[in-house]
């Protein structure tokens, strides 16, 4: 057989240890481009550095999660959303020998192409842009076209399959895609608790006890219940699910969050005024689209539509970014005499 590369024992070894119903690195349906295969990293792997190494990835830090920014230095950002979300997955990955380079890499980029302001953000693009905006479609997008100047990061079809489809309404075609999917869900409910908590706008006390007796008591205990479940009810079957007493107590916490969280006053006139910020940035850039970068020019001379443009050139912005444009265009400096 001659020398084996790196690589080749790689993905032997997945072919001998990783479960039947796990995605083999050596049949993966491949990138959009072909290219050389690197000699160490089996594809998946080599997916996940090019996120990592990706400007997208790191502006993911200057994002917030849910109140916009609160108080303390300890809330949540995308970024830690996604550690957080890339930490659960490789656990139950591993647990069920899935691949766990497959979905390190789809966490990693799933949520690549967010917007400033978390959902709120998400929300004015959608209501003014007339194509549209789901940050799901918007980081597959960022991987296959923005990031690079406009080449794209050129990733394996599966990873792209995992990144689009890691929302409720959606299925990915892999178990590890799946994975992910679940994932997300947990680590939404966990963090957001967590912030809540420290926040001081619930306490673990308000949590219902038929919640409670199900899944725990505490964050933690929460958490560690959810990865187990999904361990123990997908173990050696075709499909990653968990069990109906868990996905209802699930349920029920997050209308309980929606009630107490996420429709809190205060957080929503917060989400209203960052609505109202980006929206009146993209009617900005509709009229003044020379003002942006050469990359987003290019596309526009390709034919990309201009609104699509100035959604890509605002979505891709961090919180801090987007108020200091709007402050900069909008707010006049004050006059020293």
């Amino acid at each position: 057989m001659g020398h084996m590369t790196i690589r080749e024992k790689l993905e032997q070894w997945e072919k001998e240890y990783l479960s039947p119903y796990a995605t083999l690195s050596m049949n993966s349906k491949g990138r959009e481009r072909d290219e050389e295969q690197c000699d160490i990293r089996p594809v998946f792997q080599r997916d996940r550095d090019r996120i990592l190494h990706s400007k997208s990835f790191r502006r993911l830090k200057d994002k917030t999660q849910v109140f916009l920014t609160p108080e303390g230095d300890h809330y949540r950002t995308r970024l830690t959303h996604t550690l957080e979300v890339s930490q659960n997955a490789r656990t139950i990955a591993k647990a069920l020998r899935m691949n766990e380079d497959l979905v390190e890499a789809i966490a990693l980029g799933h949520d690549l192409g967010h917007t400033p302001f978390g959902h709120a953000g998400e929300r004015a693009l959608n209501r003014v842009c007339p194509f549209g905006f789901e940050h799901n479609v918007q980081s597959v997008r960022t991987v296959e076209k923005l990031e690079k100047n406009g080449q794209g990061l050129n990733l394996t079809w599966e990873v792209r399959d995992g990144i689009l489809n890691h929302q409720t309404d959606s299925m990915p075609s892999t178990l590890e895609g799946k994975i992910v999917r679940l994932s997300d869900k947990i680590a939404y409910i966990h963090h957001d608790m967590d912030d809540a908590i420290r926040g001081g706008i619930l306490t673990e006390a308000d949590v219902p006890g038929e919640i409670g007796d199900v899944i725990g008591y505490t964050t933690g205990e929460r958490l560690d219940h959810f990865i187990h479940d999904i361990v123990t009810t997908s173990f050696g079957k075709n499909d990653i699910h968990m069990s109906q007493p868990v996905a209802e107590a699930m349920q029920k916490l997050r209308r309980f969050m929606f009630e107490r969280v996420y429709q809190n006053p205060e957080a929503k006139s917060e989400e209203g005024k960052a609505e109202m910020l980006i929206e009146t940035l993209y009617h900005h850039y509709m009229k003044h689209i020379d003002v942006l970068p050469a990359d987003f020019l290019r596309m526009l001379e390709q034919g990309e539509p201009r609104e699509r443009i100035v959604c890509d050139y605002i979505g891709a912005m961090t919180d801090r970014f987007a108020i200091a444009t709007y402050e900069e265009l909008y707010i006049p400096k004050s006059w020293h005499g």
